[in-house]
């Protein structure tokens, strides 16, 4: 490894407070995964092609059927504040 990580400096960074003893097995830890990351740095990737995504997605649904909803009377009177036959929030955008 061409470069040794401050992590004390890192913790400080991620505001992680460290004993001696963690500060050592990190960092021999982190030193590990540098080594491999360098490893991958030197692999020829010339011929692979660039990807967005390595897995195939699929949106995962189900069928939208209709069920029972809640009494609206029910539900006003376990809402903490109602403005008529609405649930009031707090408001969250200036105006």
């Amino acid at each position: 490894m061409s470069e040794k990580i401050n992590v004390r400096y890192v913790a400080k960074l991620a505001r992680i407070a460290l004993t001696d003893d963690e500060v050592d097995r990190f960092g021999a830890q982190l030193a590990v995964l540098l080594e491999h990351v360098e490893a991958l740095g030197k692999l020829d990737v010339g011929a692979v092609p660039a990807t967005a995504q390595v897995l195939e997605l699929a949106n995962v649904t189900r069928d939208d059927k209709p069920a029972p909803c809640l009494d609206r009377d029910t539900v006003l009177g376990q809402a903490p504040r109602t403005q008529g036959a609405f649930v009031r929030v707090p408001r969250i955008l200036a105006e």
